[in-house]
């Protein structure tokens, strides 16, 4: 099992990705923005930072990287994507994933752990639905948005994945999400499940002593996943 971890100009989380996978036991290697060859990977990352510095939009100059092209292939043929943070931003607009991400509701940089409610189910986590997470977020544009048609629809085929939540896994009359995230979402997968894109960042929780192991599930269930394929 392999993980290839995709490092922009301006990314800044690859680093702990690759942590998180050694922690786990898991092998992990970079890939340059650059490469067009990323056939020996089994699962592929988009990590956090500020790729190409977010201008005109967050993800918008990344997502015409010459990796991007094959990235896109991985996911047609079914291999499993994980985007974090600028990952998830670079993911929308590269269409691999729906909606798009915003600036922050009050306009400010958030960095904090906040709670997330699982509501949906990929490959990429297998945890019984209304478990409460811990997991921080650090982000500027995490405001979650799509049309009523497409949120419609995410609801109905159980691509939510992730909701903001309180502590108890309710969500507040004026929403839970502390960006402004439409329907209080933090994560959403495709209709086939093998990408998927939050903006809370899971491997900051993976080993204890970081402060957690709410993140472990988002690496070691696709793993448990492909070895069940590969038979």
């Amino acid at each position: 099992m392999r993980f290839g971890v995709v490092r922009f100009p301006g990314s800044n989380c690859e680093q702990d990705i690759i942590g998180a996978c050694d922690y786990l036991g898991l092998k992990a290697d970079y890939i340059w923005h650059g490469d067009t060859d990323i056939s020996g990977y089994d699962a592929i990352v988009l990590p956090g930072g500020f790729s190409y510095g977010d201008y005109i939009r967050t993800g918008a100059v990344a997502r015409f990287s010459p990796v991007m092209a094959e990235v896109v292939r991985f996911a047609e043929k079914g291999g499993p994507i994980l985007g974090v943070c600028n990952g998830f931003q670079i993911l929308t607009e590269a269409h691999l994933l729906p909606g798009a991400l915003l600036r922050n509701r009050g306009l400010k940089f958030i960095c904090k752990t906040v709670d997330l409610r699982v509501d949906g189910a990929c490959d990429w986590l297998q945890q019984p639905q209304d478990t409460v997470l811990q997991i921080p977020i650090n982000h500027n544009e995490g405001n979650y948005t799509c049309d009523a048609q497409t949120l419609e629809r995410l609801n109905a085929n159980g691509q939510v994945v992730l909701r903001y939540c309180e502590p108890d896994g309710s969500s507040a009359d004026d929403g839970s999400a502390p960006n402004g995230s439409l329907d209080d979402i933090a994560g959403v997968c495709n209709e086939r499940g093998n990408v998927f894109g939050l903006m809370p960042h899971p491997e900051r929780v993976v080993d204890p002593v970081g402060g957690g192991t709410d993140g472990q599930p988002f690496f070691t269930t696709i793993v448990r996943t492909l070895a069940e394929v590969a038979g």
